[in-house]
């Protein structure tokens, strides 16, 4: 790949006393000396490695703080995680790969409302994000309405994100977007939603003005990578495909089928999202279809999200006052408070995540 006029780029570290400091990058790190001047009595240096190259040279500047990722760190430096060079220089050894860490659950009753206009902000590729679950749930989860305001290309690139769980749902207009070994790109419309297992690559090509998506997430601070390398579409079909332990699902409202929902008087379309995670969570679409009993219920899961897409209701708990509820509202209610839904309209329609993908 032709990178242009710059050929590379380098780090430049102080460095009064070459000769132990190259020792300590060269014996103990794994540089290379990539150059050394002048002959007779060294001054100033460059070594590369690890896809960096640093240059010491006398009174450069502050000594600086390296971080090298790791596949094993334990085989360097005697399991040591820090360590400091003899030019001052701090270097910090982590894992290249760790786990996700999904923090305790800190449950709490948790209502956010439509129309905070200042509860908007920006967030990657400019697209602008609104918080529906401040609290964070302790970190557990995170929940999204997303809009792109201005149609167009979306200036987004192949990326995959470090994740327990991730559903995009598209409340309003369409994007497309692309994934991987899942075939060309496709247009999801309103009502449509996508599993996004962990680590698949994927992309945001483009958007309809108006655009809104519903994002729900776990934990609720995860990593994005972007993937230079990889090309979307890849050319292959695989729908069977493994993503730690989930494979990508597709659900198109346009092709859904209802049935009775949970709560009596109304009927559900289900994403296959529960399947697709190994009952992990469950994503449903639920419609008011007849009379609403005032039945309390209450879950044993970790999480209960909905996201009013049309229409207004009311969640009545056991306890406290009752939450009126109308469309761009959602809830997240926590496990053990019962709860009935009520004054609920002709027109009421809901987006219902949990997790597990059932809740008792």
């Amino acid at each position: 790949m032709d990178a242009g006029p710059i050929l590379d780029a380098q780090v430049v570290l102080p460095c009064a006393d070459l000769a132990p400091t190259l020792a300590f990058f060269t014996d103990l790190l794994g540089f290379r000396v990539a150059a050394i001047w002048p002959a007779d009595q060294p001054t100033h240096a460059v070594v590369s490695g690890h896809g960096l190259r640093v240059q010491f040279e006398p009174g450069a500047g502050p000594a600086g703080l390296l971080r090298l990722r790791c596949v094993d760190r334990s085989a360097l430096a005697g399991g040591r995680t820090s360590l400091t060079a003899p030019n001052g220089t701090r270097v910090e050894l982590f894992d290249a790969d760790p786990p996700v860490v999904v923090p305790p659950l800190d449950a709490a009753l948790v209502v956010s409302r439509a129309g905070d206009e200042g509860a908007w902000g920006t967030g990657r590729a400019g697209m602008q994000y609104r918080d529906l679950i401040p609290g964070r749930l302790g970190g557990r989860f995170i929940a999204s309405h997303i809009r792109i305001p201005d149609g167009g290309p979306v200036p987004d690139y192949v990326h995959f994100h470090k994740i327990r769980f991730q559903l995009i749902f598209c409340r309003r207009g369409w994007v497309r977007v692309v994934y991987e070994d899942q075939g060309e790109p496709f247009v999801m419309h309103a009502g449509d939603c996508v599993l996004q297992p962990p680590r698949i690559r994927h992309r945001v090509l483009e958007a309809s003005a108006g655009l809104e998506v519903v994002e729900v997430g776990c934990p609720a601070e995860h990593e994005t990578h972007a993937d230079l390398e990889l090309a979307l579409p890849t050319g292959r079909v695989d729908p069977g495909r493994d993503f730690g332990g989930q494979v990508f699902a597709r659900h198109v409202a346009a092709d859904a089928v209802w049935a009775p929902w949970r709560v009596g008087g109304f009927e559900q379309r289900d994403s296959g999202i529960a399947a697709a995670t190994g009952g992990l969570a469950g994503v449903r679409v639920a419609r008011r279809s007849g009379p609403v009993p005032e039945t309390p219920w209450a879950h044993d899961g970790e999480l209960l999200f909905l996201f009013v897409l049309e229409g207004s209701l009311a969640l009545r708990p056991a306890e406290g006052d009752v939450v009126a509820l109308r469309a761009g509202d959602s809830v997240a209610v926590p496990a053990g408070l019962a709860h009935a839904l009520t004054e609920v309209s002709d027109d009421a329609e809901l987006l219902e995540v949990t997790l597990p993908g059932a809740l008792g």
